[in-house]
This record gives structure tokens, sequence and C-alpha cells, in this order.
């Protein structure tokens, strides 16, 4: 095993690392993993570590028919990569135990140490970004970690409280005010403040993206919107006073919407952003457009962090099935953020350092 590789860096600067973790052994994650390592163009302005385990890699390379050889394999954190390489976070899996397509302990274990390793890195600046591939919620529950899912850890680990979820496509981008939680529960969570949050982040997160402001369409909780409170009152005593506090904002904002008419096409060339209200609202339109592009972007969070639009897939897990486009899509996506991140630091580290110059000088 490779524990020390510090190659010469390009230019005499280092290129940034994206943390990538390989998600539920089990599942499609290693798949994916292999998948990025051997695509031919990888960015030459950041390095991808997967943070995972070598052993499931090379199992999965075997048995899906991926390359994976000559890739680095390290035990340690080190400071510069110039190729792509494998953290094999000491005492995290026994890759040779590992059962494609079932839910098991070691696996919700260890996929939880692969996210904690990555957030860590990225809180220290390590890594300029994270990527998640799929985790099995039930095998985390099985190792007793006591998260619905990625987002509320990532949350919880980095202490943010204002935070939602992102599904991102060139096509269409829908923001979560609930998530990973029964349906029964999504009407008593509702709040007008919890509304104006999510529709800021996503607001502001596609403005960055797209570089323009969207057009945002706030979903109805009720079927027809509550009918003016013929089916529920959600709509008149949560959404439209949460709909006026965004417009006051300076938000082109219409609402509160019947779902089962807000995404039809012409609807979809005038919005560039959905809020929705629980999880499968937002979620089967968006799956239904552009599963095989979809980002999944945790908004609020002190760091970037990406994710395919779907699980892990144990029912065609380690059998060279998966397509890996949402994946890729994520990586992409994560270097964009990470790049123009750095650029506004270099452009505010500038501007700083010219201030301080004119002080001086001023001064003298």
């Amino acid at each position: 095993m490779n524990t020390a590789i510090r190659p010469a860096s390009r230019g005499g600067r280092p290129r940034p690392i994206i943390a990538v973790t390989m998600g539920d052994a089990a599942g499609v994650g290693p798949e994916l993993c292999l998948h990025l390592l051997a695509r031919q163009k990888l960015t030459d302005k950041f390095i991808p570590l997967i943070i995972g385990d070598g052993d499931v890699l090379s199992r999965v390379a075997k048995a899906a028919s991926i390359p994976f050889n000559n890739v680095p394999r390290l035990d340690a954190w080190v400071k510069e990569l110039n190729t792509g390489a494998v953290f094999d976070v000491p005492g995290a899996l026994a890759g040779d135990a590992v059962e494609p397509g079932k839910n098991q302990l070691i696996c919700g274990r260890a996929s939880a140490l692969y996210i904690r390793q990555a957030i860590e890195g990225c809180l220290k600046g390590r890594y300029a970004a994270m990527v998640t591939a799929p985790i099995s919620k039930k095998a985390l529950n099985m190792a007793g970690v006591n998260y619905p899912g990625h987002t509320e850890m990532l949350a919880d680990l980095t202490r943010s409280s204002n935070y939602a979820m992102l599904l991102y496509s060139e096509q269409i981008a829908c923001a979560f005010v609930t998530c990973h939680q029964p349906l029964r529960s999504v009407a008593e969570s509702l709040s007008v403040k919890r509304v104006v949050e999510v529709a800021m982040l996503g607001y502001e997160s596609v403005r960055a993206m797209r570089g323009t402001a969207p057009r945002v369409c706030l979903l109805g909780l009720n079927p027809h919107a509550g009918e003016e409170g013929l089916f529920g009152d959600e709509e008149q005593r949560v959404l439209i006073p949460a709909l006026k506090e965004i417009a006051a904002k300076g938000v082109e904002i219409d609402g509160p919407l019947p779902p089962d008419t807000a995404f039809t096409p012409a609807a979809r060339k005038r919005y560039g952003l959905y809020i929705a209200m629980y999880h499968d609202q937002g979620g089967i339109p968006f799956k239904m457009l552009a599963f095989d592009t979809g980002v999944n972007v945790t908004m609020g969070l002190p760091i970037i962090r990406t994710s395919p639009d779907h699980g892990t897939a144990f029912d065609i897990a380690w059998k060279g099935k998966v397509q890996p486009g949402s994946f890729l899509s994520a990586y992409d996506l994560a270097v964009r953020l990470a790049l123009e991140a750095r650029t506004r630091k270099i452009q505010k580290d500038t501007s700083e350092h010219g201030d301080k110059k004119i002080t001086r000088r001023l001064s003298s």
C-alpha cells in the first residue's frame, strides 16, 4: 500500500482535492467511484480522493469489469496528489466480508465513518468539497447511527441549523421544506419561518449556479392548493404569509400552486425553482425529468456537498449495470462550486491586500 504520495504539483501549487465517499459498500457506490476514477477526462484543476475501501473496489472492479489498475491506495491523509486515489479509512471495513445487495451493519458503520472523514477534512480545509455516493438508511440504523439520511447527518456534524435539500439540474430545480420524515408529520412541520428559509436558500443557490435569478413556484400542500381552505388551511395559514414575506425580499414568486399542474411543460418554462413541501412532491417530477443528470445539493452548510439523486440500488449492485450519469454530474457540479468558491476567496484576499496597501500609503 502506498502511504506517502507527494508528487510534484502543477505550477508549484497543489491541486485541491475533492473528497468522494464510497457510500454503502453493498450498493452501487463502489461502482460509481470506479466509473469516476476511470473517466478519461477528469478536471485538471481538482483531484478526486475516494474515501472508502480498496478491497471492496477491487472486488467490484473485477465483478463489473471496470478498470482499477495502478490507482494509489493510502492509509493516511496526504497534502498533494496528482492522480485520483483511494483513502482506505483504517479500521472502517473488512472488504472481504461485504455481501453485495444486502443491508449489513458493517456497511452502515463504514459509510458513516467515510462521511465523518470527509466532513472533517472539508472543515479543516484539506478538501475543497465532498461528493457522497448513496448510503442505506437502514444499514445506518442497524449500526446505531441514528440519522434519517445524509442531509440531516451533514447538518448535525457541521452544526448547521438553517439547511435544506436541493435537487438540481439544468432542466429543473426543486428545494424541499421537509425531507426524510413520515408523510403524516409534514403538515405540522410547516411554518412560515421554515418555508421562507428554504425558499431563500434555494433562490440564492440557483441564482449562483445559473447566473440569473429564478422565478419561484411555491407548491401547495393540499389538493387544489387547499381550494381556499376547503381541503386544509395550511395554504392560508402558512404558505400565503410565507409567499408575501418572500416577495417582499424582491423574489419573483407565484403560489401556492396545485402540484398536479405546476410541472407542465409551459409551467417549467416559467419557473426556475420549485419549493416542495415534502420529499416525493418534488422528487417524483424531478426524477422523471432529470434522473440521469440530477444532483442533490445540501444548502446552508459551511462546506460544499453534492451527491447523485438516487439510492443504493441493491438490486443491480456489483453487476456492471449502474448508469453513472448523475454521480458524474454531482462530481462536476462540486468542482464548479469549489472553483467558484476559490475564485471568490482569491478576489476577497486580493481586495483586502490592496486595501491594506492603500492604508499603509495613506498613513506614511
